[in-house]
């Protein structure tokens, strides 16, 4: 179905996936090209390939592409996401890369690294992880920059193991950023420590990654649900809406089997939720995998950004959270990174017993 789904978003003028599409009456409205979030569906693609499962891409094509011109990478995220594909997919790859960037100071030259983002700082993290893994001879040496990031990711975590969104270290003072802390911001987060224990031979940072997942699965929806926001002093959710796919069947599954496969830890059960909410079993009783259309719709969300914004000044004060189901609605748009991540995820990990589990009750 993911894969499926990537044909719709194909650009082939561009050899690279859309940004998103969004369904309107009179059919999909197509948005330009993005490298990174291509460079996330090549990476489920190759996962794909990898198993033994047909895809319908010219992958070469693709990555040529993405490695044509790098301008595109704005910010430490993005240099993370396309060197962990050039560390599992196309090694030589990463000898241009570090010819292009410099990775000792990428910490203070891009923007997201100079607000100590916590989902670019994983990202980061776990690309140079796998350049360690997969190329462990490449120069340059890059310990003391996983280590520097790795510094700067643990001051975002709380007490309870909730990630902050950023940290915006020195003299920068951005209070909500630094308090509050999206469900992308935990499960990059765990996938990084994760990564980066494996790869240094290192186990503080599993400690990390567990008492955030931890923390995240006892907050998890009575139906699955991976809800979007949390409070890093009082490890409670703080805004429930919208919960997203790309995080039900992708970047959760993703982060929770590899933690798992790290400590021997199981959370099979969480995963299963989160991936049967996406077949139906949600607050709206729909299967957001339409067969008709070849997609995986994105989210359920409120009907009015007014109301979400209303519930979440509420939710700080009375920590509720709760949306009544005649407020929500399906979103009705797909991203490519949504199903690169979901493949990356559930070809590359022991994942067979849960989705079959999952697929039987959805």
């Amino acid at each position: 179905m993911a894969a499926k789904a990537l044909v719709a978003l194909f650009d082939g003028t561009e050899m690279m996936f859309s940004r998103r599409i969004t369904l309107r009456e009179r059919g999909f409205r197509r948005e330009p090209a993005s490298p990174r979030r291509t460079v996330i569906a090549l990476l489920g693609l190759q996962s794909l390939a990898e198993s033994g499962q047909r895809q319908p891409f010219d992958l070469a094509c693709i990555e040529n592409a993405v490695f044509r011109d790098s301008r595109w990478v704005k910010g430490i995220g993005d240099l993370g996401v396309l060197v962990q594909f050039a560390a599992e997919y196309s090694p030589e790859r990463f000898v241009s890369l570090a010819h292009d960037f410099d990775f000792a100071t990428a910490l203070e030259n891009f923007p997201d690294g100079c607000e100590a983002r916590t989902t670019s700082l994983s990202c980061f993290l776990a690309g140079i992880s796998h350049v360690k893994l997969s190329c462990p001879d490449s120069l340059p040496d890059l310990t003391d920059a996983a280590v520097n990031t790795y510094r700067l990711l643990e001051d975002n975590q709380g007490a309870g193991g909730i990630f902050a969104h950023a940290g915006f270290p020195g003299l920068l003072q951005q209070p909500l950023s630094n308090r509050f802390g999206t469900i992308a911001d935990q499960m990059h987060a765990i996938y990084a420590l994760v990564t980066f224990a494996r790869a240094f031979d290192i186990e503080e940072p599993l400690a990390d990654a567990l008492n955030c997942a931890n923390a995240v699965r006892a907050l998890q929806g009575d139906r699955g649900q991976w809800w979007y926001l949390y409070d890093k002093r009082s490890s409670q959710v703080v805004n429930c809406y919208p919960v997203c796919s790309i995080y039900q069947n992708g970047m959760a599954p993703m982060a929770l089997l590899a933690l798992a496969q790290a400590t021997g830890q199981r959370f099979d059960e969480a995963i299963h939720r989160g991936l049967s909410w996406v077949s139906g079993a949600n607050e709206l009783g729909v299967d957001l995998c339409d067969w008709q259309h070849g997609i995986i719709w994105d989210s359920i969300e409120p009907r009015s950004r007014i109301t979400n914004f209303c519930e979440q000044a509420l939710n700080l004060v009375q920590s509720s959270g709760k949306a009544h189901e005649e407020n929500l609605r399906i979103r009705f748009e797909a991203r490519p990174d949504h199903f690169g991540w979901l493949l990356y995820a559930l070809t590359r990990f022991d994942a067979k017993a849960i989705t079959a589990k999952a697929a039987s009750a959805g």
